[in-house]
């Protein structure tokens, strides 16, 4: 009984933690263009996140065995009490930690540097390295690298189409929060109309990015695109859901301490609530530290994710939502100039980092608890 607890409570904290670092991901370009405010695109998160995570119980079953360890550790491993509650323990606090600093790390990544970390001090090299490197490896290698990708390819094509259709984006002039006099008057400041075609507004850079001039069959062309902003965003959440939700349920199913129906609630709950209340720090750094963008440029990049993320949940594949989300941004930032190296290079260096961080702290967990299972 003192063992399933344990393993419950652990699971909850990385559900916890996942929602913490990964829960505004999908979000981040309504926050980031300026399209949504940061409570509004929060609670759109959440609820699209929970929809997702609810509907992983009939659409993405199959990563709950790849997330049981088959072909990577002997089944006997896999269902043993302190390997279960390490792999969950150590996934929780690098989840945890990374999201408390503002680093977006990926709970898929985590997990599977525990399962082989624990893997390694349980069995040496007897860990299935080839199913390592095909089921878990390579689909997290790939998958940012197919995002920035699709990114770069799609984003001008979106771009031409707005052009083909007649839409051209509004420019403006935008001066920050120190009131700059155009033309001076007694008792005050007068701001002047520009030309046609130009307006003056004196607000915050997102307020004054660029809209879209125009309509699209009678309906005003920036409306249709925040709509399908605010869709996308919403697809990329339920993604999220969809593909890490199995992820976590998966070792506590092994070690029989919930039913299937109460692990996905419980979780879906636990993670949404994560996300509600410790997501701001990541979220800054998504929505506003890789990249400036555009309402357009943010549609795109969640179009990009969504699309992947869905299809490797549909087939199985254990991608990381973080690394999908991420590499679309990546790839927006790198096809309008404005990508942030700095960031990228220090999410980039916390990915690489996140596996053996993972892999060593199970380890640990693991020797501790398999010694006093021993005693």
């Amino acid at each position: 009984m003192l063992w399933i607890l344990l393993i419950l409570g652990a699971t909850l904290f990385v559900a916890y933690a996942n929602g913490a670092n990964d829960n505004f991901k999908g979000v981040a370009t309504l926050f980031g263009s300026g399209t949504a405010d940061y409570r509004k695109a929060l609670w759109w998160a959440t609820t699209t996140t929970l929809a997702g995570s609810l509907a992983a119980f009939f659409l993405a079953t199959k990563l709950i065995s790849i997330y049981q360890g088959k072909g990577l550790i002997p089944a006997s491993l896999a269902e043993s009490q302190p390997f279960v509650a390490a792999v969950i323990l150590s996934a929780a606090l690098t989840v945890f930690s990374a999201a408390k600093i503002g680093i977006p790390i990926s709970t898929t990544h985590s997990l599977t540097g525990a399962m082989v970390g624990s893997g390694f001090v349980a069995l040496g090299m007897g860990i299935g390295i080839d199913t390592l490197l095909k089921s878990f490896f390579l689909p997290l290698l790939v998958s940012p690298l197919i995002a920035v990708a699709v990114a770069l390819v799609v984003y001008p094509l979106l771009i031409y189409g707005l052009h083909f259709a007649g839409l051209k984006k509004e420019n403006c002039i935008c001066i920050g929060k120190e009131m700059v006099p155009v033309s001076v008057i007694p008792g005050g400041y007068s701001m002047a109309q520009a030309s046609t075609g130009l307006r003056v507004l004196v607000d915050e850079q997102t307020v004054c990015a660029q809209r879209l001039g125009g309509t699209i069959c009678g309906v005003n062309a920036q409306s249709v695109i925040d709509a399908g902003h605010f869709l996308s965003a919403g697809a990329v959440s339920f993604a999220r859901g969809l593909n890490d939700t199995p992820k976590i349920v998966a070792l506590v199913l092994v070690a029989n301490a919930l039913d299937l129906s109460w692990s996905i609630i419980l979780v879906a709950l636990v993670m949404a609530l994560g996300g509600l209340f410790s997501a701001r720090e990541v979220a800054e750094t998504v929505s506003k530290r890789i990249t400036a963008m555009e309402p357009d440029q943010g549609f795109i990049a969640n179009l990009v994710t969504s699309f992947l993320v869905i299809l490797a949940s549909k087939w199985g594949m254990p991608v990381s939502t973080t690394h999908v989300s991420c590499g679309a941004l990546f790839g927006i930032g790198i096809a309008n100039g404005q990508a942030h190296w700095s960031v990228i290079r220090t999410i980039l260096l916390a990915w690489i980092l996140t596996l053996p961080i993972a892999g060593v702290t199970a380890g640990l967990i693991y020797g501790i608890l398999s010694r006093l299972t021993m005693g």
